[in-house]
C-alpha cells in the first residue's frame, strides 16, 4: 500500500477551491487546509469565501488561514471574520489580524474601531496597532473614554506605537486610569518618549497600589527621558529599592545601571546582600554598568557568591572596574 505524503501537491488552487462547494462541512475543512498550504496569494478570494461559510468550523479554519496572507483582501475577509457570531471564529480572526502588516489592511478596520462589540473593538485597534497608520491615533485617543478596560489598553497601545508627540497629553493621562492594565500599558508606552513631562509621569507610577505598574515604570525609567532627567529618575529609583515586590527591586536595579548613576552606589551595593540569587546579580551588573571604584570591596565580597551566575557577574563587574 503506497504511503501518502501529507505535503505532496494537491493540484492548483482552482482544483482546489472546488472543494468548498462539497456538501460535507469536513471535505470544504480540508479543502481550507489545502488552499492554505498552496501560500498562493490566489487562495485568497476561495479563502475568503471559506469565512462566509454556513459551518463555523469550516469558518475558523479559514479564518485561521487567511493569517498567513497579507493584503486588503485579506484583511477584508478578516474583519468580516471579526465580527462574527460564533466567538471560536471570531476570536481566530482577531490572532490573524494581527498577523497583517500591509497598511491597506487598516481600511477595513479603521471602522471597526468604534463597533458596538467590545471584543471587535479591541481586536481592530490590536491589529490596527502593528500597522502603525497615522489615521489610527484618532479612534486609539477616542478609545482611551471606552467604558471597557480592554478597549482603552488596546488604544494607549497604538497611540504607544504611533510615538506622535501631540498624543503624549492622552498617554500621561492614561497612567492614571481606573484600570491596573490600562496604567501599565501607558506607562510602558512612555518608556520611548523624550519628554520631561513622559518621565514625571513614569516616576509618579513607581507609587501606583499595583505591583505589575511599579514594576514597568521602575523599566521604564532606565529607558525613558534625557540625561537631564537622569538625577531626578535616580532618585526614586533609589527609592524604588525598598519596594516590598522584587521585580519592582529588580527592575528598579536594571535602570540605575543603565542610568550609571554614581550616587545610587551604597544603595545598590547593599542589594548585594539580597537573599533572591537573581537580585545579587542583578546588583552586580548594575555596579558593573556604573564602574565606580567604590563598588571594588563589594563585588569581591560576592565574587565567591554560592550561585555560579551571581560569581559570574560579580567577576565580570570587577573587570568593568579594572578597565
Amino acid at each position: 500500500m503506497p504511503i501518502t505524503d501529507p505535503f505532496e501537491d494537491f493540484g492548483d488552487v482552482a482544483e482546489i477551491a472546488r472543494g468548498l462547494d462539497d456538501a460535507d462541512p469536513a471535505v470544504r475543512r480540508v479543502a481550507v487546509l489545502a488552499l492554505a498550504e498552496t501560500a498562493d496569494p490566489d487562495a485568497v478570494p476561495s479563502l475568503a469565501r471559506a469565512a462566509a461559510d454556513p459551518d463555523p468550523d469550516v469558518r475558523r479554519q479559514a479564518a485561521l488561514s487567511l493569517g498567513g496572507f497579507d493584503g486588503p483582501e485579506t484583511a477584508a475577509a478578516l474583519a468580516g471574520a471579526l465580527t462574527d457570531p460564533d466567538r471560536s471564529v471570531a476570536t481566530a480572526a482577531a490572532e490573524s489580524l494581527t498577523e497583517l502588516k500591509d497598511a491597506r489592511a487598516g481600511d477595513p478596520l479603521l471602522p471597526l474601531a468604534g463597533h458596538g462589540d467590545a471584543f471587535v473593538r479591541a481586536a481592530a485597534l490590536r491589529a490596527l496597532r502593528g500597522l502603525r497608520l497615522p489615521a489610527a491615533l484618532g479612534p486609539a485617543v477616542a478609545a482611551l473614554g471606552d467604558p471597557e478596560p480592554a478597549v482603552r489598553a488596546q488604544g494607549v497601545g497604538v497611540i504607544a506605537y504611533l510615538k506622535r508627540e501631540e498624543a503624549l497629553p492622552s498617554l500621561i493621562a492614561a497612567t492614571r486610569d481606573a484600570d491596573a492594565e490600562v496604567r501599565r500599558t501607558a506607562v510602558g508606552g512612555l518608556a520611548f518618549a523624550r519628554h520631561a513631562s513622559a518621565v514625571e509621569a513614569i516616576a509618579a507610577a513607581l507609587r501606583d497600589a499595583e505591583w505589575s505598574v511599579r514594576e514597568t515604570a521602575a523599566e521604564a525609567l532606565g529607558r525613558a527621558g534625557t540625561a537631564e532627567g537622569a538625577e531626578a529618575s535616580g532618585e526614586v529609583l533609589i527609592a524604588a529599592l525598598g519596594d516590598a515586590t522584587w521585580q519592582v527591586r529588580q527592575k528598579a536595579l536594571r535602570s540605575l545601571g543603565r542610568l550609571k548613576l554614581r550616587r545610587a552606589v551604597p544603595t545598590v551595593l547593599a542589594a548585594l546582600s539580597e537573599e533572591m540569587a537573581s537580585l545579587r546579580k542583578e546588583a552586580a551588573a548594575a555596579l558593573g554598568e556604573i564602574a565606580d571604584p567604590a563598588a571594588q570591596a563589594g563585588l569581591e565580597g560576592i565574587a565567591n557568591d554560592p550561585d555560579p551566575d551571581v560569581r559570574k557577574t560579580a567577576r565580570w563587574a570587577l573587570g568593568r572596574l579594572a578597565a
